[in-house]
Formats: C-alpha cells, structure tokens, sequence
C-alpha cells in the first residue's frame, strides 16, 4: 500500500485539516500518516483560537514518520509559524538532497481561513515563499492565495493566466491555481506545468453549503493519486472528479450549524 503523508493542522470538526485529509487519503485507496502543526478550536461556523505545535515536537513527528515509513508525496497545509516552517524546510532539504530530485511535496497555502481568521503569520509567508515554495513539486493557491504571494488582485481570467504563469516561474514548480473565488457558474482550475503547458478543468459549481475542507481534500487527493502512479495532470482530473462528488455528497447534509463538511464517501 502506497503512504502519503499529512503535515498539516488539526481540525477538531473533521471537516478539514488532519482529519479530513486523512479520510481523503483513505477514500484514495492510500495509507495516511500525519504530522500536526497546530491545534485549532474550529467548527462549522468558524475559528476561534489557534495555538501553534511547538517546532521540535513537529520536527521529531517529521523525522519519525520518514525514519520508518517509505512515503511516497508528502501533502502541507497549515504552517503557523515560521518556527514551524524553518523544522519543515530542514528536514525538507535533507529529503530532497537524500533523493536527488525534486521533493514529492503538494503544498496547500493555507493562510486565510473561510470564515477570515489568519492561519499563518506574515513573516511565515515570507520565509515559505523563500524557502518552501522552490522545493516542492505542486503548489495549490487559490485566488485569494495567489494574491497573498503575487502581492496584488486578481480580477479577470487573463490575470489568472498571468498570475499562475508568473508563480510557475517564480518558484520553478507546477502550479494548479484553482477557480473557485471566481464569480460565475462554471469554475475553472488551471494547472501550470514546468514545460510551459496548461491544462485546464473546468465543471459547473455545485449548490451547496457544505464546502468545509474542499482545498484540503483537493490537495490530499492530488497526492493519492500521484502515490498511485498517475501522471500530474491524471491526478488533478481524478482528484477533481472526487472533490466534486464529495460535495454531491455532502451538500443535503445536515452537520453542525454553519458551513458543513463535504462527504468522500
């Protein structure tokens, strides 16, 4: 069985985070490991404290999983802080000098919640678009994360085309800068490879309120696929095909009073 590992925050709600990513990878067919950068007080309507791991201990759980278990991609989510990020980045270097290639590492920007709280600190922006960002394999902004790293508003699809071109060569990684901040019914999510192609995939937005956890899901799902051998642009397909049904899923759900979890099962 293919392991992907979770470096990521937990979710006390299970609708995102460590939790979710977990049952994402499960649902892919893959064996979940984790390491857990932050604890959150969350649920459905929101955040309401976060409090940071300590950077060692996230450092020992890091060093632990990858002394033992042979992990195929490595998917990150939530950063706190840039002591955490630093633990990450170090133990990331030494991976990618040990393997000789790029780090099989799907970063998920996590640095704004969907009810507002900040998840990651500035000065830890700064350090992972430094440090972080050339080392991994895909990047998975969203529009409001692409305007956190480009430092200035996206509007218009043409911007959108520019802006992920621009990430792709800033930080020399595929980039997949996903559509769903975009107004209008379809969405569109736009993958940026290194070779200088695009890919688009394109589906009609789903009703639903229930949208807890979908770029965590997203990005845990890319990184299933791609430990199952599919090429990257295979991956971003399967794993749209199955955040999409999870939302089909969830959205008659009725979990918690604000916005709900999505449904991979």
């Amino acid at each position: 069985m293919e392991i992907v590992l979770s470096i990521a925050g937990s979710d006390p709600s299970a609708g995102a985070g460590i939790q979710q990513d977990l049952k994402t990878i499960t649902a892919m067919g893959c064996y979940g490991t984790t390491v857990i950068t932050a604890l959150t007080s969350q649920n459905t309507m929101g955040v309401r404290d976060v409090m940071p791991v300590p950077s060692h201990v996230i450092g020992s759980q890091l060093q632990a999983i990858l002394d033992d278990f042979d992990v195929k991609f490595i998917k990150i989510g939530q950063i706190p802080n840039t002591e955490a990020a630093r633990t990450i980045v170090e133990v990331m270097q030494k991976k990618h000098r040990k393997i000789g290639t790029k780090t099989p590492i799907i970063y998920d920007p996590v640095m704004i919640s969907t009810s507002g709280h900040r998840l990651m600190s500035v000065d830890c922006i700064q350090y992972i678009q430094k440090h972080l960002l050339p080392l991994c394999f895909l990047i998975t902004p969203n529009i409001p994360e692409a305007e956190q790293l480009l430092g200035h508003p996206l509007t218009t699809p043409s911007d959108y085309q520019q802006a992920g071109h621009d990430l792709m060569l800033q930080y020399g990684t595929h980039i997949l800068l996903k559509g769903g901040h975009a107004h209008g019914e379809m969405m569109t999510d736009r993958l940026f490879l290194t070779d200088g192609s695009v890919h688009e995939y394109q589906n009609e937005k789903i009703d639903s309120k229930n949208l807890h956890g979908t770029g965590c899901t997203l990005s845990s799902a890319i990184a299933s696929a791609l430990a199952l051998g599919c090429n990257i642009e295979d991956a971003v397909g399967k794993a749209k095909k199955f955040v999409s049904d999870a939302i089909r899923g969830g959205k008659d759900l009725h979990i918690g009073h604000g916005n709900g979890p999505i449904w991979n099962f």
